[in-house]
């Protein structure tokens, strides 16, 4: 068999295999009920793998939903200090495909298994993870492969290339099928993100849908869509996210497979250390998040000062040679990632969408005049959310926010809000609050916003831009070379460049 991404064909006991260890991966987490047995997976004649849908829920859910920490580098919340990380230095090259394999083949038996049994909530969930998938590799590439994509099983070993736009419109209506087709009277099994809540699952769906079409601001239209009157229906109409128990996240549990994605990585415990650009937001604000997030620098510990003391907090330049950070831990003055990160088997949950993430998005549709309504009361909002979410899942709180009180942090003057300045200083201030609620939370979405907008102003080397996009893996040069360089040509000029453009910023 070729070792081609998008060939699922295989002999039955291979994809059997594959099956299984999603069945045995799933079933030992300790964050379902379900036990597994083996009457569960039956073989039919054709030696074609039959697993209940339950079981490879929980393994896609896990698996979508892990913490990310190379957009932390390029978003300029983290650096490294013992050599040249190409996502710090804004040098990255190649993308993955391996969801396809991964993510995407398991939905896609997920879908077909709810198909059989004619469940439709499955289905409408299988749709979502479609919808996350595919989103996420066309920001990272552009066009990719989708209409055609994971469809082995029909013979379809080498798949077309579709357009960015017809990407994006595509999974807006598969979102929207999945909103309609969603029961939320019926309890989902195997689900570990929102304990079997449909109606969470139509929050999450719908939520994502405006994710979507925020990101999608440089455009009028994708597809048959338009984009702000699309926004607007979905957010007056549909149900959406409105607290902070919405949250589309993934809780971490002290058991085998189940435990938070960076516990016990030892790149954290040595040299990894915060970046000033990151740091400077929250002193400059005396924001207490910040303690949440990183370590006093040795010295301010040696000299004694209170963990909430901000001068205790220093901060390595992302743009500087990773030698010269280097000097600042001789120096004693340069504060770690907090070694909860590290050291906390289950931490705080890790989210795909939040509360806090979507009232910043409803701030941004108000202040472009998509919906009606006030900007400030979303960004208010977005900023409650977020350290509600740090004062409920951070552990023993009261070291950080005691005496804290949110409603003055609102009134101070780099956070207030005013609904009348222009929009530039209005998006600035959004996404400004929003970044900083997205420290290993929510992929690459800070990068991307970056991207469109410009804000926060990410400090850039001289000479070296901040990358449009990764290129395409060298798996597909070597499998869909015709595929992938008809789609290049089409894009970009035949050029696999990551300072190229992509259609949803042009």
């Amino acid at each position: 068999m070729k070792n081609n991404i998008f060939n699922m064909k295989g002999s039955g006991s291979k994809k059997t295999k594959r099956l299984l260890t999603a069945v045995f991966s799933a079933g030992i987490l300790a964050m379902t009920s379900c036990e597994s047995s083996l009457d569960t997976i039956n073989e039919n004649p054709n030696d074609q793998a039959s697993i209940d849908p339950k079981y490879l829920l929980t393994f896609v859910a896990k698996d979508a939903f892990q913490v990310n920490g190379d957009n932390m580098y390029a978003s300029r919340m983290m650096i490294g200090t013992d050599g040249e990380n190409t996502y710090q230095y804004m040098k990255w090259n190649d993308a993955s495909f391996e969801v396809y394999t991964k993510g995407l083949l398991n939905t896609v038996k997920m879908m077909q298994e709810a198909e059989k049994r004619k469940n439709k909530n499955y289905l409408a969930i299988g749709k979502f993870f479609r919808a996350y998938h595919f989103f996420n590799i066309s920001l990272k590439v552009g066009s990719a492969p989708y209409s055609e994509a994971v469809k082995g099983e029909s013979g379809i070993t080498q798949a077309k290339y579709d357009s960015q736009d017809a990407i994006m419109a595509g999974i807006l209506s598969e979102l929207k099928e999945a909103n309609d087709l969603i029961n939320t009277t019926d309890t989902i099994e195997g689900d570990i993100i929102f304990n079997g809540d449909a109606s969470k699952w139509k929050k999450l769906i719908n939520s994502f849908r405006l994710k979507i079409l925020i990101t999608l601001s440089k455009k009028t239209t994708v597809g048959s869509y338009t984009i702000a009157t699309e926004f607007a229906s979905i957010a007056g109409s549909q149900p959406i996210m409105t607290s902070i128990t919405d949250n589309g996240e993934l809780k971490f549990v002290d058991a085998a497979d189940s435990r938070y994605t960076m516990f016990n990585n030892s790149g954290y415990g040595s040299s990894l250390y915060m970046a000033d650009y990151f740091i400077n937001l929250f002193k400059d604000r005396h924001d207490p998040r910040l303690f949440t997030f990183a370590s006093q620098t040795t010295g301010a510990k040696e000299a004694g000062k209170a963990i909430t003391d901000f001068t205790a907090y220093n901060g390595g330049n992302p743009t500087s040679p990773y030698s010269d950070n280097a000097d600042l831990i001789k120096a004693k003055n340069i504060s770690k990632v907090n070694d909860r990160f590290y050291k906390d088997p289950t931490n705080e949950p890790s989210s795909v969408l939040s509360y806090p993430e979507l009232e910043f998005i409803l701030a941004e549709a108000t202040a472009r005049g998509w919906i009606s309504g006030s900007a400030k009361t979303h960004y208010d909002n977005g900023i409650k959310g977020s350290f509600t979410f740090y004062q409920t899942y951070v552990k023993n709180p009261g070291q950080y926010f005691t005496g804290f009180d949110v409603n003055q942090y609102l009134a101070t003057p780099l956070v207030v809000y005013d609904n009348s300045a222009p929009l530039q200083t209005q998006l600035e201030k959004i996404m400004t609050q929003k970044y900083m609620t997205m420290f290993h939370q929510s992929q690459w979405t800070s990068y991307y916003d970056y991207l469109r907008t410009g804000y926060p102003n990410y400090p850039l080397k001289a000479g070296v831009p901040a990358p449009f996009r990764f290129r395409y893996p060298q798996s597909e040069y070597n499998y869909n070379s015709n595929n992938l360089k008809a789609a290049l040509a089409t894009q970009y000029g035949g050029n696999d460049n990551i300072n190229s453009k992509p259609w949803w910023l042009q």
